[in-house]
């Protein structure tokens, strides 16, 4: 005698427990069907979701075969073509094997039941279950399959929202991230405009004379100012094509260590104190785009300079199985965890830092990197400085194409 709903009602209680705890709906899933074989049996279970670009059901979303005596064809039965039906007339299905079909051979073939997962916008997909040679399913046991069918419906619905939440918080956070950005280039132009206009209207007053030096004190503050609004709107333009990828890369043979020796001896002109390591040993060429690589180190050699000013700095390069690696490390304050994970990301800016940038350059740098087929990584913690690890290979030509 099949057990009553009310012998069974701390296993259903268990399952509805399991939707409601778990955000991972597959986890979910795993652990129910280990309480469901002990209120229903089945052999093989099988739920399919409705796709929303074709309206038509996906393949199997999930699936469990732990049944009795199957075949391997009957291990491939999930029942897709009644699921089709189920969900597209939104009632349930039995099936079972023709009456002329022998006793001996029902054991190949699968009954179905087949139940519509039913959300507030209408029927989402379908749960199969199949038994191999029966028993058919009686009035109780699909009044069990219904309710475990509420249950998946419930979890699915429930993902749909954890989703829909998540997608509405990232498109919130790209607003925010915007309207700081908008904000934060708005103060940018705006410094090394106001520098240069003040710079040059003095310099333009009739009733002042300039003696030589204030004269080109002033003139040189108005080109490092020029400098940095060129690239401000460098870094903006190259971030809508890096948006629209049309961003071109022209790959060349290069060697890695004689451009780090060329980065380095120009940026210890540009910063004075600029303290640099470098162990570059001869490496064979890479195909690279010589100028954007050399972007990404100027970068990193300027934000080094401007938030860790002083700070040594050490450069490795090493061979890799397919490539090679930079490793380039400072010995600055370091980045906490929480603002380390955002690093890459469009317009993001570590709160507190002192100097200003426009939060694009590291994004625009680990776009160029990946354009190579490589990566650009990074470590810290707070107090012990900053290692960026940019990953090459030594031809990226099968993996991205070039321009």
């Amino acid at each position: 005698m099949l057990p009553t709903f009310e012998e069974n009602a701390p296993d259903y209680l268990k399952i509805a427990e399991i939707v409601i705890e778990h955000d991972d709906w597959k986890q979910a899933l795993d652990s129910v069907i280990a309480v469901v074989r002990s209120v229903f049996l089945f052999d093989n279970m099988a739920l399919f979701l409705n796709e929303a670009a074709s309206g038509g059901l996906t393949e199997v979303v999930y699936a469990r075969a732990i049944g009795r005596g199957r075949s391997a064809e009957a291990d491939g039965a999930w029942g897709a073509e009644v699921a089709a039906q189920v969900a597209t007339q939104n009632h349930l299905m039995v099936k079972t094997p023709d009456s002329t079909t022998p006793r001996s051979e029902r054991v190949l073939f699968p009954y179905y039941l087949g139940l519509p997962l039913r959300a507030p916008q209408g029927c989402i997909g379908a749960l199969i279950f199949v038994r191999y040679g029966g028993p058919t399913y009686a009035q109780t046991q699909i009044q069990r399959a219904q309710y475990i069918a509420t249950q998946f419906s419930s979890l699915f619905e429930r993902k749909r929202l954890l989703e829909l939440v998540a997608r509405l918080k990232d498109a919130q956070h790209q607003v925010d991230l915007q309207e700081t950005f908008i904000a934060t280039i708005s103060h940018e132009l705006r410094t090394p405009l106001g520098f240069i206009k003040g710079y040059s209207t003095t310099l333009l007053r009739s009733d002042t004379k300039w003696d030589e030096p204030t004269r080109r004190e002033f003139l040189t503050i108005i080109d490092e100012e020029a400098d940095h609004l060129k690239e401000l709107i460098e870094n903006m333009l190259e971030s809508a094509r890096l948006q629209s990828n049309t961003l071109s890369m022209k790959f060349q043979a290069i060697r890695l260590d004689g451009l780090l020796r060329d980065v380095i001896l120009r940026n210890q002109s540009r910063y004075k104190n600029l303290k640099v390591t470098l162990d570059a040993p001869v490496c064979p060429p890479i195909l690279a785009d010589g100028v954007r690589v050399t972007q990404v180190i100027e970068n990193l050699i300027s934000n080094a300079a401007k938030y860790a000013p002083d700070a040594p700095i050490t450069i490795h390069l090493s061979e890799t199985e397919g490539g090679q690696r930079i490793l380039f490390s400072d010995q600055g304050p370091g980045i906490a965890p929480e603002h380390l994970a955002h690093i890459f990301d469009k317009f993001y800016r570590v709160p507190g830092q002192s100097g200003s940038g426009s939060g694009l350059g590291l994004y625009i740098c680990q776009q160029i990197i990946r354009a190579h087929g490589g990566d650009l990584l990074a470590k810290s913690s707070l107090g012990q400085g900053v290692t960026f690890i940019i990953n090459l290979l030594t031809d990226p030509r099968n993996i991205v194409t070039g321009g």
